[in-house]
């Protein structure tokens, strides 16, 4: 029968490997508990009933000047552990290339700025939803139009923004202007600037043309790009079939809602710069040889002719001597 000292052994043995093979899982526990949990727009009247988080994408707030708008942020953790998410307002802005950001902790104006959550921090316990209610004041001198924000939520070094669309009831005007069409290489460049006082989402056709007729047509699509009041956002469309050699003109006319529009052109001397510069180089040094050879060849004398020096300063004295004599 085996010694009791081999079963104190492997008892050992056993409870060793269970304890490692559960710390892993315990420490992965924790670490999804604190990156799982979500921000999100809360859910309201039948889908609350129901268990639907309501599908909202963003916070939609809409009010005349002195209103007081109220909505509820829903902060979901479906981990094993407690979570606390901390919550503050701000602006939205552009970033570059149509893409949104967020300003700073105290670097907001506007709907940041006007923005009042009930409470700036929020512990949620496991596998559980908390709502947080907040209200959004819109001051009485603010002008009509889109006002961008987000309540940030930050936990675990996470940061999640999520958009609150706030526009402010009264006349709103849609402009759009395009600008500064070049092309370089295969892109087109241009820029897009939002003039107006509303939110736009541009649609873009392009055109171009060469010498010899149409080179590219493209029909209206919707960029995937949100242009804020007062944003300028500079973008690229492709062109992988540019003509090597041509003379091209390129269209860009640009729309959206609100009956917002615009076109610009830009021209281009296609030239395929490679070829030519090497033609030139070749062309030069032939040229340069060419020109050597006949310089060479008028300085040679005929075949058969005897060279003749040139007479000396002291030989032409002789001769003159001679001749005055």
């Amino acid at each position: 029968m085996p010694s009791s000292t081999g079963h104190a052994v492997r008892a050992v043995l056993a409870v060793l490997l269970c304890a490692f093979a559960t710390i892993p899982a315990a420490a992965t526990a924790r670490a999804d508990s604190a990156t799982d949990w979500t921000a999100r727009p809360a859910a309201s009247g039948a889908a609350t009933r129901t268990g639907d988080d309501g599908g909202r994408p963003y916070f939609y707030l809409e009010g005349v000047p002195g209103t007081v708008l109220q909505d509820r942020l829903a902060v979901t953790n479906p981990g094993r552990a407690p979570v606390t998410v901390r919550l503050r307002g701000a602006d939205a802005y552009d970033a570059g290339g149509g893409e949104l950001a967020v300003r700073g902790s105290k670097g907001s104006t506007g709907t940041g700025a006007w923005l009042r959550l009930a409470a700036d921090r929020v512990t949620v316990p496991a596998r559980t939803r908390a709502e947080v209610p907040f209200s959004v004041t819109v001051p009485t001198s603010v002008p009509p139009g889109d006002h961008p924000g987000a309540i940030v939520a930050e936990s675990a070094g996470r940061s999640v923004g999520v958009r609150v669309h706030l526009r402010v009831s009264g006349p709103t005007l849609a402009a759009l202007t395009v600008e500064d069409v070049t092309v370089s290489g295969r892109t087109i460049h241009y820029t897009l600037v939002n003039r107006g006082n509303a939110a736009l989402s541009p649609r873009l056709a392009v055109s171009a043309d060469g010498v010899f007729g149409t080179l590219l047509r493209r029909e209206a699509r919707t960029l995937p790009v949100e242009l804020l009041p007062g944003q300028r956002a500079k973008l690229t469309e492709p062109w992988r079939d540019v003509p090597a050699l041509d003379s091209v003109t390129v269209r860009l006319r640009v729309t959206a809602a609100g009956g917002a529009h615009s076109e610009a052109t830009g021209s281009a001397v296609l030239v395929p710069w490679l070829p030519v510069t090497v033609g030139v180089l070749l062309f030069l040094a032939a040229a340069a040889a060419g020109a050597y050879l006949l310089r060479h060849r008028q300085l040679r004398p005929p075949d058969g002719a005897v060279p003749v020096s040139r007479p000396t300063s002291d030989e032409r004295h002789l001769v003159k001597a001679g001749a005055d004599r």
